[in-house]
């Protein structure tokens, strides 16, 4: 009996520790603001903002604290926590007091010196919004910021959320943390962007390079540029007005984990904000506190935003610090209602880092990172050229060198192998590059990588094939004749399929149908001289068949001698024009390829 009175007691002692914080009696959670649930908190960036009416104060002034939902994918909250703190010493406690404004679901806590100095729930009801007074102190610190840490679920929450952060009046400013509080909407611009200035007065990313957004409507425009009466930077955005316009601050050249800015087309009106992007999720929308100066402009067929942001961030803040180096992003897409969607080309992504408050620069990008670039370079060059080349040579060339060696063999079959060797392995070294980019398999790449990889097994096959090649009087020379024709044809088809896939990839986005048009040309050119050449040879074979008794086959004989090097002529001035315009259509891509 007793054993059934302890295990009550133990399950009881239990459920008040489980339970009791569900009445927001959270006091031993004030320093470090963790909710004693025994769970890790979850990543930001949190489904919540927090907002103050003023951004400034002075002793004694009252400042309206506001805890929202900032997404529809987390409706509400149950519990919470509102601190506020010195900007310079988060660790430090927490200072002043509060008044409440929704007793009957928050309540008073004493998280400093103060009674009063937090505000918790009272209950676990479910809450979309919820308000209270922070009376400032007497001698307050220079800037306060305000943290709140919210309960979704017993296991899912957030904590330390970094919220705005007032400044008192009469206090040195402090670019790193002066916080505008405009919050007005954004206004219309009278005037279109001009480039003039680029690499003098401000820094530019242009696509086309050196295009001009006040007279090309398909231009796409970042500028940027210090703004030396208030500390902050200056940016403006244009290009095709379908959707919306984005940058993003990155410290790689890897979408994720970047600091995002949006100007979205909402029905004829343009909204400003800012956004974090965490891995390959779409970006969350978070606190406008630090811009201000917004402004737009939505005419001929072209969408422009101009805004300004504080240079410095407040600590704890999931946003980057302007006076340091990042890889830029820009892109745009399609909006609906104001909700954007994927965009459907690789982002432009500038060359080199670049320190957004550093010196004015006419900045370069990329489409398309240089591993790809190597990739696609390899693998047109090993099937436009060097295979091609190698397959012409072996199917018509043989009879062109009869008497040259070359280490023993024939010219024409040490030219043949070198360059299957040569193919092969180029294609293993292009085809492990995607996969080093990717740090694994491309989900997004469709049928192209399983293709890809057809062929490099049938390539690393043909080679196989080849040094186990029997002798000419082998009964097994057909066995191998056969399968040396049908695997190398095979991977050849593949291949130009392949090429076809790949021109059209995002991630090296070549131009459109131009890439396609080119590599058809291309191939009608392979086509045409097989057809040429096989012509010729068929001609050839059909004078010797007609020539039936030995006297003519004897003259015929003699005929062909002195007629040979006129042929040979012939057929080494096409392999010549063959082998020119083949160089000229690879050319062509890799001059397509360099510049995306």
């Amino acid at each position: 009996m007793w054993r059934s009175h302890f295990l009550l007691t133990v399950l009881s002692a239990g459920t008040v520790l489980v339970t009791a914080y569900s009445n927001g009696k959270v006091r031993v959670a004030c320093a470090d603001m963790v909710p004693q649930h025994g769970y890790d908190p979850s990543p930001p960036p949190p489904p919540y903002s927090i907002t103050v009416d003023t951004s400034t104060f002075s002793p004694s002034d009252n400042v309206t604290v506001s805890l929202q939902v900032a997404s529809s994918n987390i409706p509400f909250f149950k519990g919470f926590l509102i601190e506020a703190r010195d900007a310079g010493n988060l660790d430090s406690p927490a200072v002043g007091f509060f008044v409440l404004t929704n007793p009957d679901d928050s309540q008073l806590l004493q998280c400093g010196l103060n009674q009063g100095s937090g505000v918790s729930h009272t209950r676990s009801s479910r809450k979309t919004h919820i308000q209270a007074v922070w009376v400032a102190p007497n001698n307050p610190p220079q800037r306060v910021q305000f943290l709140v840490t919210v309960v979704y679920k017993y296991k899912v929450y957030w904590v330390k959320i970094a919220g705005p952060v007032a400044s008192l009046r009469g206090a040195t400013a402090v670019p790193s943390t002066a916080v505008s509080g405009q919050t007005a909407s954004p206004t219309a611009l009278s005037t279109p962007f001009s480039s003039a200035g680029c690499g003098h007065s401000k820094s530019c990313l242009r696509d086309p390079v050196g295009c001009h957004p006040e007279s090309d409507p398909h231009c796409l425009f970042l500028s940027f540029a210090t703004d030396q009466e208030r500390p902050g930077v200056m940016f403006e955005l244009s290009g095709p007005a379908e959707g919306y316009l984005s940058f993003a601050l990155s410290l790689d050249k890897w979408m994720g984990n970047d600091d995002v800015y949006l100007c979205v087309n909402d029905g004829g009106r343009v909204t400003i904000s800012a956004a974090y992007v965490s891995g390959r999720t779409p970006p969350e929308l978070i606190t406008e506190e630090d811009l201000w100066g917004r402004a737009w402009r939505l005419a001929d067929g072209v969408i422009q935003c101009h805004f300004q942001r504080n240079i410095l961030v407040p600590q704890g803040e999931r946003r980057f610090n302007l006076n340091q180096t990042y890889f830029l992003f820009l892109t745009h897409g399609i909006s609906h209602q104001g909700v954007i969607h994927k965009h459907n080309r690789q982002p432009l992504i500038s060359t080199n880092q670049k320190a957004i408050t550093g010196y004015p620069e006419d900045l370069v990008g990329s489409r398309s990172h240089l591993l790809l670039k190597f990739h696609g370079v390899l693998m047109l060059t090993v099937w436009m050229w060097t295979v091609s080349t190698a397959i012409i040579i072996a199917r018509h060339y043989k009879d062109c060198w009869p008497d040259t060696t070359l280490l023993g063999q024939k010219l024409w079959f040490q030219l043949h192998r070198t360059m299957a060797v040569l193919a092969v392995v180029l294609t293993a070294v292009a085809f492990t590059l995607p996969f080093i980019y990717r740090m694994g398999w491309s989900e997004h790449a469709g049928s192209h990588p399983y293709i890809g990889c057809t062929i490099m097994v049938l390539s690393i096959l043909q080679l196989i094939v080849a040094f186990l090649r029997p002798a000419p009087e082998s009964p097994r020379r057909m066995i191998f004749n056969w399968v040396h024709l049908v695997t190398g044809t095979t991977a050849q088809i593949l291949a130009v399929g392949c090429a076809f896939l790949g021109v059209v990839q995002q991630t090296l986005p070549l131009p459109s149908p131009w890439s396609s048009a080119v590599l058809t040309g291309w191939l009608l050119w392979i086509v045409l001289a097989h057809l040429l050449l096989q012509n010729h040879s068929y001609r050839l074979q059909t004078r010797r068949n007609r020539n039936g008794d030995d006297k003519e086959r004897l003259w015929f004989a003699q005929l062909e001698r002195q007629q040979h090097r006129e042929v040979s002529k012939v057929k080494k001035m096409v392999l010549v024009v063959f082998l020119m315009g083949n160089t000229g259509f690879l050319a062509a891509f890799i001059n397509a390829i360099a510049n995306v």
